[in-house]
């Protein structure tokens, strides 16, 4: 097993996160031209549901059935849109859902960070997973103004904006989730006015500003 210790010896580490459609692939697309190694661990997800569909179906149908929303496709594959629909209308579901995906997100994570000498770890809700968090030395937390992420995200994902503000809410905490920890944390703000060598690339030349849990909390 992957501890802090022998991670920190060999392996940079960093996580990139922040609120949905923020602009964390962008970061990461300009890391990996860095010679980062980046795995998405929101990605990972969709794979982790796949191949725990049988557990997944068995668990939440009768959820599903109750709420008149079908989670699967024609062709019988999990319909994931669907699920995530059903999961952010009863949130102790979303729960029960982490409990099953998420070991395997972390196999597969842990095997990732041992084949490579500098990772980045892409992901919205990795707090959730304390033991990879806490293998990372810093965290990039990318923000972007309220608007121009809902209409990256109704783009993107092609939901209602009732759906997507119902996801924005369930996040509003997310920075305050991640300060719990004993990380240093770096801001980036997205913005037109902002590019990634001075804001981004940058902060691994020079010490950037951070927020570090218990001394600046009150200044956030």
């Amino acid at each position: 097993m992957l501890d802090k210790g022998s991670a920190s010896i060999t392996t940079q580490i960093i996580a990139v996160t922040g609120p949905m459609a923020a602009g964390k692939n962008y970061y990461c697309s300009k890391l990996q031209q860095d010679g980062w190694a980046c795995i998405d661990a929101d990605e990972l997800v969709h794979k982790a549901i796949d191949i725990a569909k049988d557990r997944i179906l068995d668990t939440f149908t009768p959820y599903a059935i109750k709420q008149n929303i079908k989670i699967t496709k024609a062709e019988g594959s999990i319909d994931r849109h669907e699920l995530g629909r059903l999961l952010f209308s009863i949130p102790e579901l979303l729960t029960i859902q982490e409990s099953i995906v998420y070991p395997i997100i972390n196999t597969w994570i842990k095997d990732f960070i041992a084949k490579h000498e500098k990772v980045v770890i892409n992901a919205t809700v990795l707090y959730k997973t304390p033991e990879l968090l806490r293998l990372c030395q810093r965290i990039f937390f990318v923000t972007a103004p309220f608007f121009t992420r809902l209409i990256r995200a109704r783009k993107r994902d092609h939901l209602s904006y009732h759906q997507l503000l119902k996801r924005f809410w369930s996040q509003r905490k997310l920075l305050s989730e991640y300060k719990r920890f004993e990380i240093p944390i770096v801001l980036i703000k997205n913005s037109r006015n902002n590019n990634y060598n001075s804001k981004f690339s940058g902060a691994f030349k020079h010490e950037p500003k951070e927020i570090h849990p218990k001394k600046q909390q009150k200044k956030l």
